[in-house]
């Protein structure tokens, strides 16, 4: 049987009068994805931020691996990975050592080899000595996603990773979920690329814009 990795139950989030999300309800166990889609503005990232802490819901719990959200919870912080739009990189260290970085803090086993596989992966092996602000917008978000890619995780949280990638990027993008999927865990993304939605997504969660 495969394991509950995230439930979300009831889920709801207002600025003012304005509502954003509501009701949201989902699960996601291991080995499979469920992909947010709807239009601008229909609380997609207002989701994803609440799932991962970086915002509190009105109402609602959310769950990862049995366990209430926490931020602080070592389980929880070992087994979350998370790429939303405005990650930021350490601005004095070059792309191999922010990557170095994220891979020691998260105490992944063999960081140098794991280190060297994702920058060969994610086409950044060249570049592995510039500072991030050097890299075109393609490049920076093939960055944030092997931030993610070299640490250990069991849940991985996306906010539209398809942004600024072309169709090689794309296509890239949806052969490496599948085979995170594979090794068994769980994804939770938004998307606005419906050939990304149709290759990796095993429930497909629309949302509506609110009045």
């Amino acid at each position: 049987m495969s394991e509950a990795v995230l439930s979300v139950r009831g889920l709801a989030r207002s600025f003012g009068e304005h509502r954003v999300l509501a009701d949201l309800d989902l699960e996601v166990r291991t080995g499979s994805a469920a992909v947010l889609v709807g239009p601008n503005g229909a609380g997609k990232s207002t989701a994803l931020r609440c799932i991962t802490g970086a915002d509190q819901p009105d109402a609602g719990t959310v769950e990862v691996l049995g366990e209430p959200l926490d931020e602080r919870s070592p389980t929880i912080r070992a087994a979350m990975a998370v790429v939303m739009d405005d990650l930021d990189f350490f601005p004095d260290l070059t792309v191999v050592e922010h990557l170095d970085l994220f891979a020691r803090a998260h105490r992944t086993p063999d960081a140098d080899a794991v280190v060297d596989d994702v920058l060969d992966e994610v086409g950044l092996t060249a570049q592995s000595g510039q500072l991030p602000t050097s890299l075109s917008s393609g490049q920076r978000r093939r960055l944030a996603l092997a931030s993610a890619f070299v640490r250990p995780r069991r849940l991985l949280v996306l906010d539209e990773p398809e942004q600024r990638l072309d169709q090689d990027g794309l296509a890239w993008l949806a052969e490496r979920l599948l085979a995170e999927k594979v090794a068994g865990l769980a994804i939770v993304l938004a998307s606005h690329a419906p050939a990304l939605v149709d290759a990796i997504a095993d429930d497909v969660v629309s949302l509506a814009r609110h009045s």
